[in-house]
């Protein structure tokens, strides 16, 4: 009797680590590590958590390189053309190409890094990413939003709402898996 019971805690066991390795995959394949040498290099030339990165990119285009938005974004990063051009002007590049997903991780880190230098906020700075300077600027001046990210339940956006609350949910997972 005791050995039967032995045996059932066993393949309980047994079982529990299989569903965990099992889980731990599907996780890493729904939560990929790719263009890690650029994310990797970017980040920490920028200062900025790579999980950060990874969490913007899951979020803007799943790792998508060839993929535009709606609005005119382009690439990993779903950066705009102005603020492609602003930022090759910048970084001293003649050309550039959006979809080259070296330039857009480069370009779409460095431009991260000078909104959370702005703002001093990483969350801020993501709304900012996703609504652009100029509306995170009134919200904040017009006390729709505090420049702490205290209150971002009321960014007035939903999309840019939602879009900060998904990249926080995906760093969250980012950090925890990697």
């Amino acid at each position: 009797m005791k050995q039967n019971k032995l045996v059932s805690i066993i393949i309980f066991l047994l079982i529990i680590f299989l569903v965990l390795l099992l889980l731990k995959h599907i996780l890493n394949l729904v939560f990929p590590i790719k263009y890690s040498e650029y994310v990797e290099k970017y980040s920490e030339e920028c200062n900025i958590d790579k999980n950060l990165i990874y969490a913007v990119i899951k979020q803007e285009s799943n790792f998508k390189n060839d993929v535009n938005s709606n609005k005119g974004a382009k690439g990993l990063m779903q950066l705009i053309d102005s603020t492609g051009i602003h930022l090759a002007t910048q970084l001293g590049y003649d050309e550039h190409d959006l979809y080259d997903p070296e330039t857009n991780i480069e370009f779409g880190t460095k431009y991260l890094a000078y909104l959370i230098g702005k703002y001093k906020n990483d969350k801020i700075a993501l709304a900012a990413y996703n609504a652009g300077e100029g509306n995170v600027d009134t919200w904040i001046n017009q006390g729709i939003i505090e420049s702490d990210g205290s209150n971002l339940q009321n960014i007035p956006f939903k999309e840019t709402n939602m879009y900060v609350r998904r990249v926080l949910i995906n760093y969250e997972i980012y950090s925890k898996l990697y």
